[in-house]
């Protein structure tokens, strides 16, 4: 089993950056695609961005593109999201999660994909 834990949330004002990390272990050849999505009170978690482990591909929703850049460190099995140009609708809890082999795109963008998940970590942007 897959242990996933996030840091780096925190509060920020609009268009400042954070960087949010999560640290596995537990690692399993199974697991394929990292991914990070957001939930804010009253609403269902989305998808905000995710990375092939092993291939580097990384897919964003349209809302964050430009701004966040998923990465990652092999050597620390640290996932790692830079968030730049925060807006007011970027406050949510972030939580980081694992899946094994997806096909398809729609897939790795499917918060049902993922088996594993972080505790979440909160982040806050104000005006």
């Amino acid at each position: 089993q897959v242990l996933l834990v996030e840091s780096g949330g925190g509060l920020v004002q609009t268009g400042g950056s954070l960087r949010l990390s999560c640290a596995a272990s537990g690692w399993t050849s199974s697991t394929s695609y990292m991914g990070w999505f957001r939930q804010t009170p009253g609403k269902e978690r989305e998808f905000v961005a995710a990375i092939l482990w092993r291939g580097g591909s990384t897919y964003y929703a349209d809302s964050v593109k430009g701004r966040f850049t998923i990465f990652f460190d092999s050597t620390k099995n640290t996932v790692w999201l830079q968030m730049n140009s925060l807006k007011l609708e970027d406050t949510a809890v972030y939580f980081c999660a694992a899946a094994g082999n997806l096909i398809t795109a729609a897939q790795v963008m499917s918060v049902n994909s993922y088996t594993e998940w972080g505790q979440g970590t909160r982040v806050t942007v104000s005006s």
